[in-house]
């Protein structure tokens, strides 16, 4: 969330119709046997992002680059009222052994469990450092400004009160800056969920130092979603090829149900509009990253863009660090590991059917693919080269002698052809995954499915 950049993801795709091959009254009997073996097909997604880049608790990461060094900020811990860790490549860390931030503004209880998430920024004249912490006079969560000539700090408090503290919303939290024709502009949230009330992330004019707002803040999107529970937070805000992009976390972030969406607009002010699903969530990456909130955004040593953020430990006892590569894909984000659904009946299909499906992920899919010319189509998006898990949601009742066989589909790749995709018999509408490894290039994608052994139907496809 740093000066903006062009940065994009694919909206979530569906499936197709299926042929009826309705299978003998033996084969019903067969079925609930098959069935019990054929619930292990499913073959998880790869390690999302290949485990954590700073496997220690290091929450709401915040990063920086100054010179080659990419200097990464977060919540307190370890003694510190903020921690520090330093790379060259976004991929080996050394954590630092002292705190950048050693003093709270007069205005904060000296108390270092209520420090949070910290935003550092290049003034030009040296670093800026927007963190979390009480106000004395509130008793509220808000936001204080601190200074220094490097990126290590140590950063003095700015004089005076917070810098953003609405006591009458809650108070405010997640700060991040943002910065276009020569205006900054910090983001942050109204902690509303402290106290019943709504939470809203906002737009507000900054000085160029970060110590003082100029201007009214704008409100841009409030939590209205199921899947976002009772609040929204941790903006950050990118530009992809003339779109503005933000990012944000929703849910409780103290289990598995934290995530992170994006609103887009075409307007800094907005109105900015959301993402029908999240874009990550534990089980987008398949449980190998729990919880995926905090982010940032940030370009790598390479040019291309990541996408940090923290994730809980198998025993929820840390937030590691998380660093994946990200892509855009029509200006809309797409993050590697994080799988992407594409739904059969909104693919290329050719000489097969789309029908109603009972059990289907939209209650459609594409069945009839019966014929040597038949195949089902589907493009999709890579944030980066190389090894990819093919996730296929299908269904299989093909009988052979009145006995349950199994099918597979012909698969090829940018038209190169793969190892066909085997399923084993599931029943007609009794949907199942199946999964391999594929390689994709950066970017655009042809994935196919064609007629194999047998018949199956398809219902959709997963790209992690």
């Amino acid at each position: 969330m740093k000066q903006p950049t062009d940065r994009k993801r694919t909206p979530r795709r569906t499936a197709h119709p299926r042929s009826v091959r309705s299978a003998a009254g033996a084969l019903a009997a067969l079925l609930a046997l098959v069935l019990a073996w054929t619930s292990l097909a499913v073959l998880p997604a790869a390690a999302a992002v290949g485990g954590p880049a700073l496997d220690r608790n290091f929450p709401d990461p915040d990063i920086v680059k100054a010179g080659s060094t990419y200097h990464a900020y977060a919540t307190n811990g370890d003694g510190k009222n903020i921690q520090r860790a330093t790379s060259t490549d976004l991929v080996d860390w050394s954590v630092s052994g002292t705190d950048p931030l050693p003093r709270l503004g007069n205005w904060a209880v000296p108390e270092r469990s209520l420090v949070w998430a910290p935003e550092v920024f290049d003034n030009g004249n040296g670093f800026t450092m927007l963190y979390t912490a009480r106000d004395r006079a509130t008793n509220k969560q808000c936001i204080g400004a601190a200074l220094s000539a490097s990126p290590q700090g140590p950063f003095q408090p700015a004089d005076g009160a917070p810098l953003v503290c609405p006591g009458d919303r809650g108070g405010a939290i997640d700060a991040s800056s943002y910065t276009e024709n020569g205006q900054r502009y910090v983001l942050w949230k109204n902690d509303g969920n402290c106290c019943g009330q709504d939470t809203w992330l906002y737009l507000q004019p900054l000085s160029w130092d970060g110590t003082r707002t100029t201007g009214a803040a704008t409100g841009l999107i409030k939590q209205d979603r199921s899947w976002e529970g009772a609040l929204v937070e941790a903006p950050t805000l990118v530009k992809h090829g003339g779109r503005y992009v933000l990012f944000y976390s929703a849910g409780h972030y103290g289990d598995a149900s934290y995530k992170t969406g994006y609103a887009t607009a075409t307007s800094l002010n907005g109105p900015y509009t959301k993402a029908p699903s999240p874009l990550m969530t534990t089980d987008t990456f398949a449980g190998s990253v729990r919880g995926p909130g905090g982010q940032d955004v940030v370009t790598g040593p390479d040019g291309r863009d990541r996408i940090v953020f923290h994730g809980w430990s198998g025993d929820y006892s840390r937030r590691a660090m998380y660093v994946a590569d990200l892509g855009w894909a029509n200006d809309h984000p797409v993050v590697r590991g994080s799988k992407v659904i594409h739904q059969a009946e909104n693919a290329r299909v050719n000489n097969a059917v789309v029908r109603d499906a009972a059990g289907a992920l939209d209650g459609r899919a594409v069945g009839r693919i019966d014929h040597a010319d038949s195949f089902v189509e589907f493009t999709v998006f890579a944030a980066s080269a190389g090894r990819h898990t093919l996730t296929v949601r299908y269904g299989n009742g093909s009988s052979s002698g009145g006995s349950p066989v199994a099918s597979s589909h012909r698969l090829s790749v940018n038209g190169n052809a793969a190892d066909p995709v085997a399923y084993p018999h599931t029943g007609w509408d009794n949907w199942r995954h199946v999964g391999k490894e594929i390689t994709l290039a950066e970017g655009w994608n042809t994935v196919r499915l064609a007629k194999g052994d047998h018949w199956a139907e398809l219902d959709s496809i997963e790209i992690a």
